[in-house]
């Protein structure tokens, strides 16, 4: 399955570009994963949440998210692993605005403070949308166990992500791609 998903990530999502790619960090990097265009293909996605559900559940989670919109199919496709399992899991999306209209929350899903909870990311680089989904979820309340990504650039998030004492698993390193 590891094997599939990498090369469907290979084929699909990884970019090479001498004059470099901007990454959302603001950095710039000849490479570049835009695993949306793998984390919304069917063939893909099954493989997704098995994988990703394999190291989220070390952590015995009570509920799985992250920032919208990389986490979002991520989130569906864990708790659809979970589902299979018979494992209650909830998932949440932390918005990047808070919501304009009725409860204007940053959080949606139905989790609630107190719960244990794994932060989901599609390519982690310094770490700041981890980390950002992360400062949502601490302040609505949710103990979050660790982040959990398909791609870790090696570029400081671990790093960033430890000094808040959570932990990186990541299915593939950016190295593995070139």
């Amino acid at each position: 399955m590891k094997e599939k998903l990498f090369k469907l990530l290979k084929e699909r999502a990884y970019l090479f570009k001498e004059e470099g790619f901007r990454l959302a960090s603001g950095r710039i990097s000849q490479h570049y994963l835009d695993c949306k265009q793998v984390t919304l293909y069917s063939e893909a996605l099954p493989l997704i949440g098995r994988l990703l559900w394999e190291e989220v559940k070390t952590f015995e989670p009570e509920a799985v998210g992250g920032l919208t919109l990389g986490a979002d199919p991520l989130v569906a496709a864990v708790c659809f692993a979970a589902g299979l399992e018979d494992y209650p899991l909830e998932g949440f999306i932390v918005r990047k605005e808070a919501k304009g209209h009725g409860t204007q929350k940053y959080i949606e899903g139905h989790v609630r403070p107190g719960m244990r909870a794994v932060i989901l990311e599609d390519v982690v680089t310094t770490g700041g949308s981890a980390l950002k989904a992360y400062e949502r979820a601490k302040e609505f309340g949710l103990y979050i166990l660790g982040v959990v990504a398909l791609v870790d650039r090696e570029e400081g998030g671990k790093e960033a992500l430890s000094e808040r004492g959570l932990i990186l698993r990541a299915l593939f390193t950016l190295r593995e791609f070139f």
